[in-house]
């Protein structure tokens, strides 16, 4: 019984000497899954960066539509009442407020154009730096697999 024991024990031991056991990773794999996850994650960032940068131009034209539209039906409404001869004091002041909205509609379309320029410069400025980081990311894990490839062919 005591022999049994002795080789049960031997058997067992002999598996843990395996150090390429399938339950534990190897380096390679660990550092692999570790690097390619950060990449992963940039990569997702870097993509989500470009969707922002998309999506705000689009709302800066949809806000510069709309103060074109907005503008034009002004437009209209002057051309329209300009006809009129009416010398009423009340008109005189709608035309004016209505010529004074059409220029401060004007105004926030600059101030748009202005801000959708900023905001798409440091969207890009922020991409730029995580496209760099990317790209150290992937040539460390290059440069590393390269390495671990080397020592497992010694």
């Amino acid at each position: 019984m005591e022999f049994d024991v002795k080789n049960t024990l031997k058997q067992d031991f002999s598996e843990l000497q395996d150090w390429k056991n399938h339950e534990i990773p190897s380096e390679k794999a660990i550092v692999g899954e570790l690097g390619n996850s950060k990449i992963e994650a940039l990569k997702t960032l870097i993509e989500e960066i470009h969707e922002m940068i998309k999506g705000r131009e689009k709302l800066s034209r949809k806000i510069h539509e709309e103060g074109e539209s907005l503008k034009s039906e002004i437009n209209v409404y002057l051309a329209e009442n300009e006809r009129m001869q009416i010398a009423s004091q009340d008109v005189v002041k709608e035309k004016d407020s209505l010529r004074y909205k059409r220029i401060e509609i004007s105004e926030l379309q600059m101030n748009e154009k202005i801000s959708c320029w900023k905001d798409i410069a440091l969207l890009k400025k922020e991409l730029r730096e995580y496209e760099r980081e990317l790209n150290e990311k992937e040539e460390r894990a290059k440069v590393f697999e390269r390495i671990l490839g080397g020592e497992d062919g010694v």
